[in-house]
């Protein structure tokens, strides 16, 4: 069953905004559904194994056609500026071997001028590849990415955005942090609080270990104030 026809399971934030953005468009079938070769090494090809076709038409099936918009913010020069990006739930036409036994295919992903590759394995992790085909994992599944998009949606309407923050730096208010761990993973780890929400995630690239990153998000007095003065020490505003 698609996914926009059955939204159990989802939190009451993520059902929220699929009802209110998310629609489906028809899928083209023999991109949806069949693929023939894998790539492995090099100019290497096999014929597509079985978990992987499975993989893709159980994707096809549940998420294929899906749009829904995503909602963010940025300060430029003192003005406020939000958009909205629209994501794609339409499989590509490529597939990769991993390791024995374990393969990966792409998807559309985020609607952007210059789009990276989206990707998702058959033990149902969600990756993204740097410049190359390899996969970098961003998000355990596909329900954890979309209940991610979900509050960095809610967080739209919030006071400041800052990339790179110190979290040692937020003291008391940090302390408050609650994990959201429907929307959390082993890269990707989403906190919030009643006036602080702070994502952290491993950049993605091929650099060992993976570099971790931080985005905070503030609204109202206190936590206005320690995100505005990290951005002032740092030149960024």
């Amino acid at each position: 069953m698609h996914l926009l026809d059955d939204l159990d399971g989802l939190s009451s934030r993520a059902q929220t905004l699929l009802r209110r953005t998310g629609w489906r468009v028809p899928p083209e079938p023999d991109l949806q559904t069949q693929i023939e070769h894998v790539r492995l090494i090099g100019d290497e090809f096999v014929t597509a194994p079985p978990m992987l076709i499975i993989r893709r038409e159980g994707f096809a099936l549940r998420y294929g056609g899906l749009r829904y918009t995503v909602r963010r913010f940025l300060v430029l020069d003192g003005q406020r500026h939000e958009m909205a990006r629209e994501w794609n739930y339409d499989l590509g036409g490529y597939a990769w071997a991993d390791k024995p036994g374990d393969w990966y295919f792409d998807w559309f992903g985020e609607r952007v001028s210059s789009p990276i590759r989206h990707l998702v394995h058959t033990d149902g992790r969600v990756g993204a590849e740097d410049g190359s085909s390899d996969f970098l994992e961003i998000a355990p599944s596909l329900p954890t990415l979309i209940e991610s998009h979900a509050l960095m949606d809610e967080l739209a309407q919030w006071d400041l955005c800052l990339w790179n923050v110190d979290i040692d730096q937020l003291g008391d208010v940090g302390a408050e942090l609650v994990d959201v761990p429907e929307a959390s993973g082993p890269t990707v780890r989403w906190r919030i609080s009643p006036t602080l929400a702070v994502q952290e995630f491993q950049s993605w690239t091929h650099q060992q270990p993976r570099p971790w990153r931080a985005v905070a998000w503030t609204r109202g007095g206190r936590a206005n104030r320690l995100l505005e003065a990290q951005a002032s020490a740092s030149g960024r505003r």
